[in-house]
């Protein structure tokens, strides 16, 4: 009976591997961009990039265990959720009243270092925040709101 559970286990996962969810990459770059419609200082914006564009864009720069299912399902139902809440790709498409809820978050996150995610960091060590990096973008965001 174990056996026939671990054969069908294996099974699955070797049909997922023929699952590929759609990658959040945008040929063209968004006339929506956040740094097209308000001023974004050029050490925010590289910041931005590197630590919170990968989920809050419309470009991911994915890694090749993306590749392996269930894995990269995961990691693309993170990047859409992600968007959901907060895309800097499509921010110039947001109503002034979200505009200035969405700064107050960005400040919020970024005093506080709720963001980027443990779970991002513990591949992605890099992109943790330096408090420089963190005081900046809060001030940036709370200037903003």
């Amino acid at each position: 009976m174990k056996k026939k559970i671990l054969y069908g286990l294996i099974a699955i996962l070797a049909l997922l591997q023929f699952v590929r969810p759609t990658r959040n990459i945008s040929a063209e770059a968004s006339p929506n961009e956040i740094n097209l419609h308000y001023a974004v200082p050029d050490q925010v914006m590289s910041t931005l990039k590197y630590s919170c564009y990968d989920c809050h864009s419309n470009n991911t720069k994915y890694p090749w265990y993306f590749n392996i299912q269930p894995v990269g399902m995961w990691m693309q139902s993170h990047v859409n959720d992600a968007k959901r809440h907060l895309n800097f790709s499509e921010f110039g498409s947001y109503e002034e009243k979200k505009a200035k809820h969405k700064f107050e978050e960005i400040e919020d996150a970024a005093s506080n270092g709720w963001m980027p995610l443990g779970s991002y960091l513990l591949i992605h060590s890099d992109a943790r925040l330096t408090p420089e990096q963190s005081k900046a973008i809060a001030e940036w965001a709370g200037a903003l709101k």
